[in-house]
């Protein structure tokens, strides 16, 4: 396992996740909520145990914001205030303790991983390439 830091765009939220080995890639999501909330074709993300993350500055100021996902289920989006930069989700579909990490705001996430999965590939835009396995959804559990 190793620990990675990240930080939102302002610096006003700061935060250290540790990763196993078969973690440290990105997953590419291309769901349409994906899409609107980050205004781009996919976000870069990893599924991790809410305890591998901790918010070193800035938790007790993070905003919440809630949807429903494709499981009916409520899917809450943390991020910071200011730039709104997303740290995390908890889609509560995958229980307590599982969150998706968004890895395109860890300091090496951004250089040194690989996309390792796409999901939601049925949302993908047209002329977008797969660059890894994809799934239509999620993968198989």
């Amino acid at each position: 396992m190793q620990s990675y830091s990240g930080k939102c765009h302002c610096g006003n939220t700061e935060w250290t996740a540790k990763l196993e080995k078969d973690q440290q890639g990105h997953i590419l999501c291309h769901c349409d909520t994906c899409k609107y909330l980050s205004g781009s074709t996919f976000t870069l993300n990893q599924i991790i145990p809410k305890a591998n993350l901790t918010i070193t500055k800035g938790k007790d100021s993070l905003n919440r914001y809630t949807y429903y996902g494709e499981s009916g289920k409520p899917v809450y989006c943390y991020f910071c205030p200011n730039c709104t930069s997303h740290v995390y989700h908890h889609q509560t579909v995958m229980g307590d303790d599982t969150i998706i990490l968004r890895t395109g705001m860890l300091e090496q996430g951004l250089k040194e991983f690989k996309p390792a999965a796409e999901i939601f590939g049925k949302a993908k835009l047209p002329w977008e390439k797969e660059v890894a396995q994809t799934f239509d959804t999620l993968p198989p559990s």
